[in-house]
């Protein structure tokens, strides 16, 4: 038995077709919605993630390929699990380039929020912290939501090591989207980089808050006092 059936094996012997059910509810795989089409088996992400351990350092890139391209969504996403911990386990810079490469010749099937929303900022943010970032603004460009979403994502990595000029660039960039989920992922850059600059990112949401759609503007200003929200919702 090939290691993908290795892994998939390992996956249905947990699977609960309850949860598959209401996973495809949940993630939207109905037709004519976003995550159209979609396969579960019905696996935890703490399940999918003590697999992913299990099996990390049995796979090459070469090995990984059909798991990312699996049908099951629970495959791939165990897929990007292993993916996160063979590159953030690359001991050089050559080793890890690999792992990237593999990641970002399988975009296509990083198409759902929650695969985007594990897998950008953990691969492709931690890769760009010291280097050239124009590939998030050609994907920013591209008029594909999810590669829309692992662009704003990815500054993720920088907010963390208080680098927020991307952000706002991207966020600024996102305000005229057409896509809630898009709302949704730049409010919340915005409310974790408030979180370590509030002046900073209080100034740009003044800025531009009678343009962000109100999703969000709601979720950039979460956390703020109620009074601070009221401010910001009464200029939108």
């Amino acid at each position: 038995m090939n290691l993908h059936a290795q892994l998939l094996q390992a996956l249905k012997q947990i699977a609960s077709p309850e949860r598959a059910k209401a996973s495809t509810w949940y993630f939207k795989a109905g037709k004519g919605e976003y995550g159209e089409g979609d396969l579960f088996l019905g696996v935890t992400v703490p399940q999918q993630r003590t697999i992913a351990l299990r099996f990390a350092a049995l796979f090459s890139p070469v090995d990984l390929s059909p798991v990312l391209q699996s049908k099951y969504h629970e495959v791939r996403a165990t897929g990007l699990f292993m993916l996160i911990r063979n590159f953030s386990r690359a001991d050089n810079e050559k080793s890890q380039k690999i792992w990237l490469e593999c990641y970002l010749n399988h975009l296509e099937f990083v198409n759902n929020w929650d695969l985007v929303d594990i897998s950008a900022p953990a691969i492709l943010g931690k890769w760009l912290l010291n280097r050239d970032r124009k590939i998030l603004y050609q994907m920013a460009r591209s008029g594909n939501l999810w590669k829309n979403r692992i662009a704003i994502l990815s500054t993720l990595a920088f907010i963390r090591e208080n680098d927020f000029d991307d952000l706002l660039r991207l966020a600024q960039k996102f305000l005229e989207h057409p896509h809630d989920l898009m709302h949704k992922a730049t409010g919340w850059m915005l409310r974790e980089a408030w979180k370590r600059n509030p002046l900073l990112i209080e100034q740009f949401i003044w800025k531009y808050a009678h343009q962000m759609p109100r999703t969000m503007l709601r979720y950039a200003i979460e956390k703020m006092s109620p009074a601070e929200r009221k401010k910001y919702l009464l200029k939108k």
